[in-house]
């Protein structure tokens, strides 16, 4: 079970007894979380949307329920998404939508590859 690191530890994660330092990101590397292929789709698609059905986006990404659940779920335990559940009759119903700090990061993941692009272009 996750619990709140103390003062101490910020900087670093415990995992199974041990503390490891966490690699600080430089400014130019692209946020992997997003950078993948199906992620960027899933951030992409609902950043233009305000929310889409886990069908909707299963059929517009054109994948698998597995494929489209994990990395649904690892944009969710980032806040990058929202993942809100429920019933529209009998049938489950699931909706994302994109988290203020899902937002932020796409803008920011954006405004990378627009500088990348320029600095590619002579």
């Amino acid at each position: 079970m996750a619990r709140a690191l103390r003062k101490s530890e910020v900087g670093s994660t415990k995992s199974e007894g041990e503390v490891r330092k966490v690699e600080k990101r430089s400014p130019l590397e692209l946020d992997r979380l997003i950078h993948e292929r199906l992620r960027l789709g899933i951030v992409s698609a609902l950043a233009v949307n305000e929310r889409l059905t886990f069908n909707d986006l299963k059929r517009l990404l054109q994948t698998t329920d597995g494929n489209l659940s994990v990395h649904a779920r690892k944009l969710e335990d980032a806040h990058y998404i929202v993942c809100e559940k429920g019933f529209e009759g009998r049938m489950p119903r699931t909706e994302y939508r994109l988290a203020a700090a899902g937002r932020r990061a796409f803008e920011k993941y954006l405004a990378h590859m627009e500088a990348i692009i320029k600095a590619a272009r002579p």
